[in-house]
């Protein structure tokens, strides 16, 4: 028999009128309690009425994206991608934010799983999947965005982020460069720790070359400025002649913070600047930057498709993994104008 909100509420130890509360008006509840209840509803394997309902009827008609940074326009367009072909389909895509933060991750995907969505597209904070197995078990498929795993159990789409940093690296070692600096975080990320790795196996083939690791604690415009600022800092002393930065967002920052102050530094003269993922805003910068390129869409779109094969796959079939080899577009932030 399945569970009602009497079951949650004895299990959680509240009364049903709270777990009403939480499971409508969460805000107005403490977070303790909400804590609580959730673990309740994880543990029974609780449906809302209303999700149980439609569900019932086969109509469950949304599915769900969550992503590591909603005001990175990478995400946005592979949201597009997403969004292009459930339209096709007759679904709709609720978009959740994680915000890089491990435990906003879980309360979404938690809320989700109440909805009963048709399936969950997510790119993982960190390498702990239990709640994404959680979620598989209980018959929600789960397909992996932006990354694969080293898990065979779960579908995937991703970019050679090794290859991609390899690539990133080359690029700079060919143009001569040997003081290079690596900018990106934290490193739980799996995609900024990829392509740090593979970066570095690059520059340990050059004799004489050398890469530091300039931690950041978000993947964002303010963190890549702070950044900066430091390698502006040290550049000159240090003579620092090249920067990887794992995303577009960062190098933006990065070039913001070098070109500034009463001391510039000329970018690609003095420092050359490569980024990652190609975003709109990396071509329309001050000195355009050259960057690791992603098929966005094609990305969104292929993991939607993955979903729709997890929905039909048969006991024992493979999960597909999908990699797409990443290109480099060249400008004038490392070989001038």
């Amino acid at each position: 028999m399945a569970a009602s909100v009497k079951d949650v509420a004895a299990r959680a130890g509240v009364s049903v009128g709270t777990v009403s509360n939480v499971l409508n008006r969460p805000g107005s509840v403490k977070q303790a309690t909400v804590d609580k209840v959730d673990r309740a509803i994880a543990e029974l394997g609780f449906v809302p009425n209303g999700a149980a309902r439609q569900l019932r009827a086969g109509i469950s008609r949304s599915i769900a994206l969550v992503v590591l940074d909603v005001g990175n326009p990478f995400f946005t367009d592979m949201a597009r991608g997403t969004e292009r072909r459930a339209h096709e389909e007759g679904l709709s895509v609720l978009l959740a934010n994680s915000d890089e933060n491990a435990e906003h991750e879980l309360r979404h995907l938690e809320t989700f799983e109440r909805q009963r969505v048709f399936g969950v597209l997510v790119s993982p904070v960190g390498d702990d999947l239990a709640p994404l197995r959680r979620i598989r078990d209980r018959g929600i498929p789960v397909v992996l965005v932006d990354r694969g795993s080293e898990d065979p159990t779960f579908a995937s789409v991703s970019v050679d982020d090794e290859a991609g940093g390899a690539i990133a690296a080359r690029h700079l070692l060919d143009l001569g460069r040997r003081r290079l600096a690596f900018v990106g975080g934290p490193l739980r990320i799996r995609q900024v720790a990829d392509r740090y790795r593979g970066a570095v196996a690059e520059v340990n083939k050059v004799a004489g070359a050398s890469m530091d690791f300039f931690e950041t604690q978000a993947l964002s415009l303010d963190e890549g400025r702070l950044a900066g600022l430091a390698l502006r800092e040290r550049a000159r002393t240090e003579h620092y002649d090249g920067v990887f930065a794992a995303n577009d967002l960062l190098a933006i920052g990065i070039e913001q913070a070098l070109l500034g102050g009463e001391e510039p530094l000329s970018i690609p003269h003095e420092v050359a600047l490569v980024g990652y993922d190609d975003i709109s805003f990396a071509a329309a910068a001050v000195v355009p930057i050259t960057s690791v390129r992603q098929p966005r869409e094609l990305i969104g779109a292929t993991a939607f498709d993955l979903l729709l094969a997890e929905r039909d796959r048969d006991e024992g079939q493979p999960r597909e993994r999908v990699i797409f080899q990443p290109e480099l577009a060249v400008r004038a932030s490392t070989i001038g104008s």
